[in-house]
């Protein structure tokens, strides 16, 4: 079981540079887990493709139903002061703290290409490719 961030998320659902390797790290671990929060932050990023035109009102909705799917059982509420306590300690936002929040409370690894993350966190967060090549 591992953690992964909306960008993960993305990587996985839309065709970009780091896709291949979002799906090597399904493989690799295929019980992933976020906070709520992740399903406002994908639509975002959905209605942002939408808008754009790169996709079709129908496609965002059946992805975004693809990846509800995926997370079935598998979301968690964060306790507030936990997150803002993580916030304040580091350069990275609440939305981020969210994520690693749920690593921390069950001891996995959040997987992220989020440099402050990375920095901020290195016992708890690693990139796609550190997670990948230690398998």
């Amino acid at each position: 079981m591992i953690v992964v961030d909306t960008n993960i998320i993305a990587y996985l659902y839309l065709t970009t540079t780091y896709t291949s390797l979002a799906e090597k790290t399904l493989q690799v671990d295929s019980k992933w887990v976020a906070p709520v929060l992740w399903r406002s932050e994908f639509r975002n990023v959905l209605a942002l493709y939408v808008r754009k035109k790169a996709l079709a009102l129908n496609q965002a909705l059946a992805i975004q139903q693809e990846a509800e799917d995926l997370f079935a059982n598998h979301e968690y509420e964060v306790p507030s002061m936990t997150v803002l306590s993580l916030a304040a300690k580091s350069n990275c936002s609440a939305y981020d703290c969210e994520y690693v929040t749920i690593a921390q409370h069950l001891r996995t690894t959040l997987v992220t290409e989020d440099k402050g993350i990375l920095k901020n966190f290195p016992e708890t967060a690693m990139s796609m490719k550190a997670f990948v090549s230690q398998t």
